[in-house]
């Protein structure tokens, strides 16, 4: 990113004003633009994000895509498409035209359009109907992708949930801080599905998985019949028992039914116990002492987030919360709760409004269970996302596939991992046989403070921290026999993005490898 005073890219800009490799930013009439230069080629393309508004000009060109500096969202620079979640929207493009040392901006090309050769559900390479139980962000990714990838044929989504599907992540963030409302929160307009012919089957849960007679069935008895099935059942919070304890005082924070009903009754609480310190439990924390509601936080672990991140992080994020007033109890439980008093199994006694377990989850695995799937600890699937069954694919929180880092079977519970999965099973649904080779990326925000990963470590032997976790500003990576795994990054965007460009490049040369060996 080059600071200089922002242009009319309409007068035209000299053609060394941006150097190769860079962009800057100016205006195109009104609107806000990027001119980006690769060699003696130009793009000009929208300054901003269609996910949450980030400044593109602080992200990172690859090849011909242009990244998000906040939650890595993909874009052609050609033509603007949402190439890779958690953006889906195009961001706008303008014809670039070079005369006499000067780059001019002309006229807006047209948003891309969904493929000009449409994939006809009667045609061969296309299934006769598509069906997806699930309407989270894997759900979601998928359907939009099968639109945007031409296909014609009929889609239909199925979720237990009351709601469309909405920004998850936000639950335990801005939206249980109070700071944003219900209207934000819904991944795209009421209208979108009726008009991109999806029917959204809500307050419907599947109970049967026929995968011989590809048809499904719902809890009133209603039955659905499927070319290609996508199963993206997510994950359901783990339950636990307090002894004293009534339904009215434990909650768990997993939907946006249950985000509202939660803002509701700590609306008027004076004091909180969250159990479990990972990343909901953490959030939850801070959204909560962000409404100045006393907030204690006990877990059995000894450091918050240390399996995530390590104890160098887990240390620094404690003292954050400690800053802002939350109180740990570390190593302990919740062992009774007798009225408002909450007694701890090392005989601490706390007073509770009400108790936030946030404990964990466990993949949604009965129906691929109850259909003979394979499973073993989430659905099995391929390279492609298929399932044991042809023709059925899993994506998200549910899903365990292989990883070609590791070689191992994993499963990841991150949203943008889960949208991506969407995307790439709706073009494998459509033939394209693409393998899912996408560097897990993960974020979390509190107080203000954006912790972003990229990468997978389920373990490692040595923790390298180039900056300084207390001013707020560096780059921690964890390595496992002198191999970085994944980094994770403060006050450093344009670092992160970089490594996961580094991070896909390695996986592109591992394929090349893995397929000229079977040459």
């Amino acid at each position: 990113m080059e600071s200089q005073a922002a242009p009319d890219f309409t007068s035209g800009v000299p053609i060394d004003r941006v150097r190769d490799g860079g962009m800057i930013q100016g205006k195109v009439g009104d609107e806000d633009a990027i001119l980006v230069r690769r060699g003696r080629e130009f793009f000009a393309v929208g300054a901003n994000c269609t996910h949450y508004h980030a400044q593109l000009v602080e992200g990172l060109v690859v090849g011909e895509e242009l990244r998000c500096p906040l939650h890595h969202a993909c874009f052609s620079l050609r033509t603007g498409e949402a190439l890779r979640a958690p953006a889906f929207d195009s961001i706008p493009c303008w014809r670039v035209e070079l005369v006499s040392g000067k780059v001019f901006v002309r006229e807006k090309l047209s948003a891309p359009i969904p493929k000009s050769t449409a994939v006809s559900a009667s045609a061969d390479k296309g299934p006769s109907s598509v069906v997806i139980v699930g309407a989270g962000g894997a759900g979601l990714a998928a359907a939009e992708m099968l639109r945007r990838q031409g296909y014609d044929g009929p889609v239909t989504m199925i979720t237990a949930e009351d709601d469309p599907p909405y920004d998850r992540p936000n639950l335990s963030k801005e939206f249980l801080a109070g700071q944003a409302p219900d209207d934000w929160m819904p991944l795209r307009l009421k209208d979108y599905f009726a008009e991109q012919r999806i029917d959204l089957v809500l307050k419907s849960r599947v109970t049967s998985l026929d995968v011989g007679r590809k048809r499904l069935q719902v809890e009133d008895g209603t039955s659905y019949e499927f070319g290609a099935l996508l199963l993206a059942t997510g994950a359901d919070p783990v339950k636990l028992t307090v002894p004293g304890a009534s339904d009215s005082q434990l909650y768990y924070l997993r939907s946006f039914a249950d985000a509202r009903v939660l803002a509701t009754k700590t609306a008027s609480a004076k004091q909180v116990v969250v159990v479990g310190a990972s990343f909901i439990g953490l959030e939850v924390a801070a959204s909560l002492r962000e409404r100045n509601i006393a907030v204690h936080v006990v877990a059995p672990e000894h450091v918050p987030l240390e399996r995530a991140l390590g104890a160098e992080i887990g240390q620094f994020m404690r003292g954050l919360h400690e800053a802002h007033g939350v109180v740990f109890h570390l190593g302990e439980t919740v062992a009774r709760l007798d009225g408002r008093k909450a007694t701890l199994s090392g005989g601490t006694t706390l007073d509770a409004d009400l108790l936030v377990l946030g404990v964990g989850v466990r993949p949604s695995l009965a129906l691929a269970e109850l259909a003979g799937l394979k499973v073993d600890r989430g659905i099995v699937v391929n390279e492609y996302l298929e399932t044991s069954a042809p023709g059925i694919f899993a994506a998200g929180d549910v899903a365990r596939w292989p990883d070609p880092c590791s070689g191992q079977l994993v499963r990841i519970e991150h949203w943008v991992v889960a949208e991506r999965q969407g995307q790439v099973a709706a073009r494998n649904m459509l033939g394209q046989r693409e393998r899912f080779e996408s560097v897990p990326f993960f974020w979390t925000q509190q107080y203000g403070v954006s912790i972003k990963s990229v990468g997978h470590a389920e373990k490692w032997d040595a923790v390298e921290i180039d900056g300084s976790l207390e001013a707020q500003d560096c780059a921690v990576s964890y390595k496992l026999g002198g191999r970085t795994l994944s980094v994770a990054t403060i006050s450093r965007n344009l670092q992160s993005l970089q490594v996961e460009a580094e991070m896909e490049a390695s996986l592109r040369a591992s394929s090349a490898r893995r397929a000229e060996e079977v040459a």
